[in-house]
């Protein structure tokens, strides 16, 4: 066991504060990681503030993490002491469901290991990248390759896979149109991964406010959903709708923006429950859909991807002195992009 330095949540909704965690001895298949930076993503604050339900604490969250391996365990083949690399969202699953068998490890059918605020698989706790250091088996580590700096890479590791993987899988590109709701965190890697793939992009924001950034991003069109007369101007438009929205939408009418067998998938998730009439989906043979993050292998593919189309994060690099203060930022959409830890400050 290894005491290193790190920011946690000493309960529930409680201002988070330097202390010290355990990390495990690095085994047989495990990477030491000395964490360079680590993303903040809403998710951190639904969870440290039990949002989503009931937590482990304390907790140090974070799980857009890149970094540098400073020791590998004997029996390591992917990796090399110097190596820059990246952990996600989880960092075990049980490996032999038919899910984690088609690379589909973040839809683990005994369901997979959070980077924080999980039990490992010896029933342990795990602990997040609000720290200097972490420990993670191989498999579940990615290289980040040279094409990407570091602190813009972070973000990707959360907000840039979630928004890839179902961008891949409903065939954003060439001849689509597809709507990224949401102009945040998430939703401004959706604009610059689904221009990247090609298709035509729109963005749909609350207000204008952010239009020039949209568009400068790679939008072609950008609309504000507080106007009635985007829903009457799109109805019908749409391939694919992306909602990286965390608070409960009107989902009838952004529905009606879709062309017949349009998907509107959601990879926002907020805390309350949201109603449909079916008739929404009936009529058009629309899917209204969800998406996780990506397998392993899909990260590094969106990691390699990211890094031949130029597309690292918009950020903005703090101290973990500041990390309450860009929660509530967060919360008020007062970040343009993604705010980034250096972990150096710990």
């Amino acid at each position: 066991m290894t005491t290193v330095a790190a920011y946690a949540a000493p309960a529930a909704k409680a201002p988070l504060e330097r202390t010290t965690i355990e990390r495990r001895a690095v085994r047989e298949n495990d990477v030491l990681i000395e964490i360079k930076f680590a993303g903040i993503c809403h998710s951190d604050i639904h969870q440290a503030r039990e949002g989503w339900g009931e937590a482990l604490f304390p907790m140090v969250p974070g799980h857009e993490i890149a970094g540098v391996v400073t020791e590998v365990g004997p029996a390591v083949t992917k990796f090399a002491v110097g190596d820059r690399v990246g952990v996600g969202c989880m960092v075990d699953s049980c490996r032999v469901c038919e899910n984690c068998a088609a690379g589909l490890e973040q839809y683990c059918t005994d369901g997979n290991t959070g980077t924080y605020n999980a039990l490992d698989r010896n029933g342990e706790p795990t602990y997040g990248g609000y720290s200097t250091h972490i420990v993670v088996d191989e498999a579940f580590t990615v290289r980040i390759p040279d094409g990407l700096a570091l602190d813009e890479a972070a973000p990707l590791l959360c907000a840039g896979i979630t928004t890839y993987s179902p961008l891949r899988h409903w065939n954003a590109g060439p001849g689509k149109k597809v709507a990224i709701l949401g102009m945040g965190g998430l939703g401004h890697m959706g604009v610059k991964i689904a221009h990247a793939l090609g298709a035509e992009v729109t963005v749909l924001s609350q207000s204008l406010r952010k239009r020039d950034d949209g568009l400068k991003l790679g939008a072609d069109h950008y609309y504000a959903t507080s106007d009635p007369e985007t829903f009457t101007e799109l109805r019908g438009t749409f391939d694919l709708i992306l909602s990286t929205v965390s608070a409960p939408l009107d989902l009838d009418a952004h529905l009606s923006l879709l062309r017949s067998d349009g998907a509107f998938v959601n990879v926002g998730a907020p805390e309350e429950p949201v109603s449909l009439n079916l008739f929404s989906v009936i009529g058009g043979r629309k899917t209204l859909a969800g998406s996780g993050i990506g397998g392993i292998e899909e990260t590094q593919e969106m990691l390699d991807f990211c890094a031949a189309h130029g597309l690292g994060a918009e950020i903005e690099l703090i101290s973990a002195a500041e990390i309450n203060e860009a929660y509530e930022r967060v919360l008020a959409s007062d970040v343009r992009y993604r705010f980034v830890i250096d972990t150096a400050t710990i």
